[in-house]
């Protein structure tokens, strides 16, 4: 059963502060209107909304805000009430958002549990134990602390936990294309780099998530839209992605030049997703849809491949390539504002629609159904089983 109230502790803690603003307020036993301010009181209720709305419970804060608002006119707590009263409903606190940021934590205290000894060369299992032991507790200790301090909406916790494992990834890459750790060694077989490197590039991974998670940290001290965040996401992995197919179609083989190319791109693709999610008021529900588009987009042309078998590599890349770029632009104009999606209508459970003249992208629903089955020297029946609609045309 859901709880409906925070924690006893918190829940304690409230209750005794409305107490003393009632009491302030000359509606309690006892008269404190000389010990306690109309500022005081309202920074009180204030401090009770905010631990409310931390907690995911958003209708009982936003009634004591408007309280705040209406009672305490022109005091510090009422004019921070109708700010987070103004708020849009993706930069309010949200249950989920505090669960999302936990589990990150969780997970990268556990990494760095790992990931440190081996950049600092640690040889005993011991000290990985220790690692392990100590990383995970720490990481979910760590955003409750910060949870507490600063209560993040969806798209600020996904900064946070988005900046973590981008900084991981371009660690890892930009140390690999600088070639950081590796020596030329020479002897009298000659020159030649070593790749012993694996340390260095632990720890430059470990750098970059470190700073990923600060740079996203520094982000969410302004409000985030959930879209924004969710553009940023899905343009750095698709940016990623398609500059290295492109790297690959226009024939590149050095393996440093496609590396860069993929870095370069995906950055590239961030700073334009969360632009243009910005600008058009994406949500994160368009945002997801245009990923599975060019997902399924992408993993047809895939199939294509298998069933051509092009000889030409750059051919092999150019059609999932183009295949999921036709994806993205289904999922683009079939969650644009007005239609079906938009309006809810025309959801028959399909994958790919043609109605009124145009195609669109759909979820493929299973569907229970009685499936006729016939088998060699044995009676026909019927078994139940499930039907996935792939296509649905209306003329």
């Amino acid at each position: 059963m859901r709880r409906m109230f925070p924690p006893a502790s918190r829940l304690r803690r409230a209750l005794l502060s409305l107490v003393l603003v009632l009491s302030g307020l000359g509606l309690g036993p006892v008269a404190l209107e000389g010990q306690i301010s109309r500022a005081d009181s309202a920074a009180i209720l204030l401090e009770v909304a905010d631990a409310f709305a931390q907690e995911g419970r958003w209708e009982i804060a936003e009634a004591i805000y408007e309280r705040i608002t209406e009672r305490f006119g022109g005091t510090p707590a009422a004019l921070a009430a109708r700010e987070r009263l103004s708020a849009s409903f993706d930069a309010r606190p949200q249950r989920m958002s505090r669960v999302e940021l936990q589990v990150f934590a969780t997970t990268y205290g556990a990494w760095l549990g790992v990931a440190v000894p081996l950049a600092l060369g640690a040889q005993e299992p011991e000290a990985y134990g220790a690692g392990l032991l100590l990383g995970a507790p720490l990481g979910l200790l760590s955003a409750r602390a910060y949870l507490r301090r600063n209560p993040v909406s969806e798209g600020q916790a996904r900064a946070i936990s988005w900046g973590g494992l981008w900084g991981t990834w371009q660690g890892f890459g930009w140390a690999e294309l600088l070639d950081i750790g590796e020596e030329e060694i020479c002897n009298e077989f000659g020159c030649f780099t070593s790749d012993d490197n694996g340390e260095e590039l632990v720890a430059s991974m470990v750098v970059g998530g470190i700073a990923g998670i600060v740079a996203g940290g520094l982000l969410a001290r302004n409000p985030i839209a959930s879209g924004i965040s969710s553009g940023a996401q899905g343009g750095s992995i698709w940016g990623s992605v398609y500059g290295a197919m492109i790297a690959g179609i226009v024939g590149v083989d050095e393996g440093d030049t496609i590396l860069a190319t993929t870095l370069i791109s995906g950055n590239l693709g961030l700073l334009v997703g969360a632009a243009l999610a910005d600008r058009y008021d994406v949500s994160r529900s368009r945002i997801r849809m245009m990923n599975l588009g060019a997902l399924v987009g992408g993993l047809g042309g895939v199939g294509l491949d298998l069933l051509i078998q092009p000889d030409n590599e750059e051919v092999a890349l150019a059609i999932p390539l183009a295949t999921s770029l036709v994806g993205l632009g289904i999922a683009v104009a079939r969650t644009s504002p007005g239609s079906a999606d938009d309006r809810g209508d025309g959801a028959d459970g399909s994958l790919l629609r043609y109605e009124d003249g145009g195609f669109s992208l759909g979820a493929p629903l299973p569907t229970p159904e009685l499936l006729f089955r016939e088998r060699p020297g044995a009676p026909a029946d019927w078994r139940p089983g499930f039907s996935v609609k792939l296509f649905h045309a209306r003329f």
